[in-house]
């Protein structure tokens, strides 16, 4: 068979892949559906915003001061407080999850402050099983007890204890809103499991129901039956990706401040790998369920994993480290979390572009090897 691309064979081979995707609702459910599922799962189910940590207050000193105190942990916009008079039984709330952390106002308070020794009179406890909600939690009562401070100098007719003054600047995320990180990243694991689920059908979908044999019999080139099996899903693949940004965007209030063009060529270069990866796997298990189900494996999990998104890359073992360079989702979610929070950062798109090309010219090319040995053997 000769190896040129006839371009009205080609086209007709991708109106048949395209009705066939019409006829079969699950790729309709995959493309459209299931991103928009996992991308509020995402945004909204996942969030590491500490707001209204909810704090037991054990008030032993019925004094002024303590009172006051009191009365400004409440009023602090990041505590809940749960106020108990038994440090026993709020402990028993702390061990039940019912409350992140307790800070205790013992009977000596007021005194020990009239002292001068006020900031050795309460205690906090905190649950450390979570460590972030508990270094959260110590920095909110820290500024909550500095506001206190503030406020009985004032009213006592002195100047306010001298303090380091900080004026924070967020760069990127000034309303430091974990969404606003949290969504791109989700943006390429979703797309990881769109991309190689697409594919991971088509070629075992036509082993199993002996349509392969047919189109072998024809005059179809290997290049123009491998191009039909991915430029349509390559398209449907877009559409989500379009799907996906438009629900962060316009539901989510998630900011898009790169440009559209270079959002368009990081994600059709993520694409060829994710394609890829699915037509290989269709084309090596040639059964449907096993290509499904090695797909989500294959792609789900290192995305989750090892792209940075969840669990950051520096805090890992060297050797997981150096696997992450394998994983084109590293580089897609550095990329999307750059145009979506940064803007056009042109080192960095560069890097990861580069890799992400590396990337889909490995696995379309693997893939048309594997391939053509198919087609051989069969």
């Amino acid at each position: 068979m000769s190896a040129a691309v006839k371009p009205a064979r080609l086209l007709a081979l991708c109106r048949k892949e395209a009705m066939q995707i019409v006829r079969d609702p699950s790729s309709i459910l995959i493309a459209f559906v299931l991103p928009v599922l996992l991308l509020f799962i995402f945004g909204y189910g996942i969030n590491l915003d500490a707001n209204k940590v909810r704090i037991g207050v054990v008030l032993e000193d019925s004094g002024a001061e303590a009172h006051r105190f009191a009365a400004a942990l409440a009023g602090s916009p990041y505590l809940e407080v749960r106020p108990g008079h038994d440090r026993a039984a709020m402990r028993a709330r702390l061990a039940a999850g019912e409350v992140r952390g307790m800070v205790v106002i013992p009977a000596d308070f007021s005194a020990k402050t009239a002292q001068g020794r006020g900031a050795a009179a309460a205690q906090l406890l905190t649950d450390g099983a979570e460590p972030n909600t508990a270094n959260f939690l110590a920095s909110y009562l820290q500024g909550a007890w500095q506001v206190w401070q503030t406020q009985r100098a004032q009213d006592r007719g002195q100047p306010p204890p001298a303090q380091l003054q900080l004026e924070p600047r967020y760069w990127f995320n000034p309303d430091t809103v974990s969404r606003n990180y949290l969504v791109p990243g989700s943006i390429s694991v979703i797309m990881t499991i769109i991309g190689a689920l697409l594919t991971s059908l088509v070629v075992a979908r036509e082993w199993e129901r002996g349509t392969m044999e047919a189109l072998l019999s024809t005059p179809v080139t290997r290049a123009e039956l491998l191009l039909s099996k991915i430029l349509p899903y390559y398209l449907l693949g877009m559409a989500a990706m379009l799907v996906c940004v438009l629900a962060a965007t316009l539901l989510m209030a998630v900011p898009l401040r790169g440009s559209w063009w270079l959002l368009f060529v990081v994600s059709s270069l993520f694409l060829g790998s994710a394609l890829g990866l699915g037509l290989l796997l269709s084309t090596i298990t040639r059964n449907q369920f096993v290509a499904a189900q090695g797909a989500l494996t294959a792609a789900f999990l290192p995305a989750t994993m090892l792209s940075g998104f969840v669990f950051e890359i520096n805090s890992m073992p060297p050797p997981v480290q150096a696997a992450t360079y394998l994983v084109p989702a590293r580089y897609f979610v550095s990329a999307l979390q750059t145009l979506f929070q940064a803007g056009d950062i042109w080192p960095v798109l560069l890097l990861n572009t580069g890799w992400l090309l590396l990337s889909a010219c490995f696995w379309l090319g693997l893939t048309a090897l594997k391939f053509r040995r198919r087609l051989d053997a069969s």
